[in-house]
C-alpha cells in the first residue's frame, strides 16, 4: 500500500464509521485506536527480535517469570511502554471479528498501556495518553450493544490495513497520522485553529529556523497543538529534542501521540501541559529554533505583576488583556538563544497597533535590534479564519542588522473553494527571498532601520513594498467615436429593416425616428 492509499484507507475507515457523529468528536477513538495498533505492533516485533535466540513465543515467554521481567524491563526501556500479550491489538480485533463483547477488554488494554510506564522515566509521557477515548459516551449509541457494535466495526477496519511499519525509507503511518489530522481539521471549523497549523505554513516556519543549519539542539513551540509544526522543523534538519507546551488536554494528549507514531523516542520529546503565559515551563531553557501559531488575539490576565517577570520586564509594558498576540513574542524571545531563530505567526494588527504594542515594537526593533524579517501571507489559508496574517521572524545575533526585510506574499496563492492554499511555488518563493534578502519590484524590499525609524516604527507592509497596480486610463475620446459609430451601424440596420417591411406590406417595428 503507497502512502497515498494509506492515508486515503484510513480517511475512509474514519468518514464511513463515524455516521452522526461530527469530525472533531470521531477523531479521538479513530486516531487514538490508530495508535493503539501501532503501539501494539511496535511490541511485537520488538519481542519477536528480542526472543530470537530463545526460540519463544511472546506468550511462552511471559510464562517464564525471568524472561518476562526482563523483556517488559527492556521494552520499557528502549520504548517507554509495554503491552502484555493478551491485551495486543491484534487480540482485540480478533475477538471483534468473532462479535463478541470488546469495551471492556479494550478499556483495560488501553489503561494497561499507562499503568505500565508507572515508575519508570516515560511515566509522564504516557500518563492519560487514551483518556480522551471515552469508550461509555453517548456519542457512540445509546446502549451497550450500539456501542459495542460501532467500535468493533471501528477496531475491524483498522486491522485491515498494514501500517508498513517495516518500511525505514519513509515514516509512512507517521505521515498519514498526520493527514488525518489535517482532514479532522479541515472539517472541526474554527476549533481547528486549537490544533493544527497548515502544512504549508509550518513547512515555510520550519524553513526559516533551519536556514543554515543542518542539525538543531532544541526547538520549541509554547503552543503546540498536535505537535504537526515540531515535526515539520524534524523534516528539515536533524533535531535532538523537541520541547512544547499545549493547554488543552485532548490536543497535549494528541501531540503526544504525533511524536511517538514519528519514531520519536519518549526521551527525546519534552511535551507538557498548561497555559505558557500564566504557568510556563521549561522557562530556564533556551532553544536554538522557536516557532509557533499562537492562538490569534487571545485574552489573558495581563496582570501587572507580570511587569516583574523576566520574560516582560525589560519592555516596560505588557501586550493588551484582549490581544495576548505581543506576549506570545516577548515569552518566546525570553527562551530564544542567542544563535537561534524564531518565526511566528499573528494577525496583521501586531504590525501597526499603537499603545503598549506599539512600544514593545519600539523596543524589540530600536533597543534590542532582532526583528529579520516581516512575511505578509494571503487572507483565508488557515482553518476557522478568514483573516490575512503575518509571520515575524527574529534572531537576537542578526548578520543584516542595519535592515528588515519586508515580503508581501499575500497576492500569491491558489484560490480553492473554502479556503486558499500556498502552493509549493509559493512557499519556495517566499524561502528563497528570505534567505537571500531578494528585493523585488511589488513583492520584497529591505527597509533600513532609518526607514522604520521615520514610520514610526509601523511595520504594515504597504508602507516598504509599494503592490499598488495603476488601473488603465480611460480613452474618452476613443468612447465616445466608439459610441458613434455603433449609432451609425443602428441607423443603418434600421433602414434595412424598413424597406424590407415596405415590401411586406407590414408596419416596421422600428424605434428611434427612422420612419423614412
Amino acid at each position: 500500500m503507497t502512502k497515498q492509499k494509506l492515508e486515503q484507507k484510513l480517511w475512509d475507515i474514519a468518514n464511513t464509521l463515524r455516521g452522526n457523529m461530527g469530525a472533531d468528536e470521531f477523531r479521538d477513538y479513530i486516531l487514538g485506536f490508530i495508535f493503539y495498533k501501532f503501539l501494539s505492533e511496535k511490541i511485537e516485533k520488538f519481542v519477536s527480535d528480542e526472543l530470537k535466540s530463545d526460540n519463544k513465543s511472546f506468550e511462552e515467554a511471559m510464562k517464564h517469570k525471568d524472561l518476562s521481567e526482563d523483556l517488559k524491563e527492556e521494552c520499557i526501556e528502549d520504548m517507554g511502554f509495554f503491552i502484555e500479550p493478551s491485551n495486543l491489538f491484534s487480540r482485540i480485533a480478533e475477538r471483534a471479528r468473532n462479535r463478541e463483547f470488546v469495551i471492556e477488554d479494550l478499556g483495560k488494554a488501553l489503561k494497561s498501556v499507562e499503568e505500565a510506564t508507572i515508575g519508570h522515566k516515560s511515566e509522564e509521557d504516557f500518563a492519560g495518553l487514551f483518556e480522551d477515548v471515552d469508550l461509555t459516551s453517548t456519542k457512540l449509541g445509546r446502549t451497550v450493544e450500539q456501542k459495542n457494535k460501532l467500535i468493533s466495526e471501528v477496531i475491524k477496519h483498522i486491522a485491515e490495513v498494514d501500517f508498513r511499519l517495516e518500511d525505514t525509507e519513509a515514516d509512512v503511518l507517521g505521515d498519514a497520522y498526520e493527514y488525518l489530522i489535517s482532514q479532522f481539521a479541515s472539517g472541526a471549523g474554527k476549533k481547528a485553529g486549537e490544533f493544527y497549523t497548515p502544512q504549508q505554513v509550518s513547512k515555510i516556519l520550519a524553513k526559516i529556523v533551519t536556514t543554515g543549519k543542518e542539525r538543531l539542539r532544541s526547538v520549541y513551540d509554547p503552543t503546540c497543538g498536535s505537535g504537526s509544526l515540531l515535526l515539520r522543523v524534524s523534516k528539515e534538519c536533524k533535531v535532538s529534542d523537541f520541547y512544547g507546551q499545549e493547554l488543552n488536554t485532548t490536543t497535549f494528549n494528541l501531540a503526544r501521540m504525533n511524536m511517538i507514531l514519528h519514531s520519536v523516542k519518549y526521551n527525546d520529546f519534552h511535551i507538557t501541559q498548561g497555559d505558557t503565559l500564566e504557568e510556563p515551563h521549561d522557562l530556564d531553557k533556551r532553544f536554538e529554533a522557536v516557532v509557533a501559531n499562537p492562538p490569534f488575539s487571545a485574552h489573558w490576565a495581563a496582570n501587572q505583576t507580570f511587569l516583574s517577570d523576566e520574560r516582560f520586564s525589560p519592555y516596560g509594558k505588557l501586550a493588551p488583556k484582549t490581544k495576548a498576540d505581543f506576549a506570545f513574542v516577548q515569552h518566546m524571545l525570553y527562551q530564544l538563544d542567542e544563535n537561534g531563530t524564531m518565526a511566528i505567526v499573528l494577525p496583521h494588527g501586531v504590525l501597526f497597533r499603537g499603545a503598549a504594542e506599539g512600544e514593545i515594537r519600539k523596543y524589540i526593533i530600536e533597543e534590542k535590534n532582532w526583528l529579520d524579517a516581516v512575511i505578509g501571507l494571503p487572507a483565508n489559508i488557515f482553518y476557522g479564519t478568514s483573516i490575512p496574517t503575518v509571520i515575524l521572524v527574529f534572531k537576537k545575533c542578526r548578520t543584516e542588522s542595519d535592515s528588515i526585510h519586508f515580503i508581501d506574499a499575500s497576492r500569491s496563492y491558489e484560490k480553492a473553494k473554502n479556503q486558499n492554499n500556498l502552493r509549493d511555488e509559493d512557499v519556495e518563493k517566499i524561502i528563497s527571498t528570505y534567505r537571500n534578502r531578494k528585493e523585488e519590484e511589488k513583492y520584497s524590499h529591505s527597509a533600513s532601520i532609518e526607514q522604520i525609524r521615520q514610520n514610526d516604527y509601523n511595520l504594515n507592509i504597504p508602507r516598504y513594498v509599494d503592490t499598488f497596480e495603476e488601473e488603465d486610463q480611460i480613452d474618452l475620446d476613443k468612447i465616445a467615436q466608439e459610441l458613434k459609430n455603433i449609432e451609425a451601424d443602428i441607423k443603418l440596420t434600421d433602414k434595412k429593416i424598413i424597406a424590407q417591411c415596405k415590401e411586406l406590406g407590414i408596419a416596421p417595428p422600428v424605434f428611434g425616428g427612422n420612419d423614412e
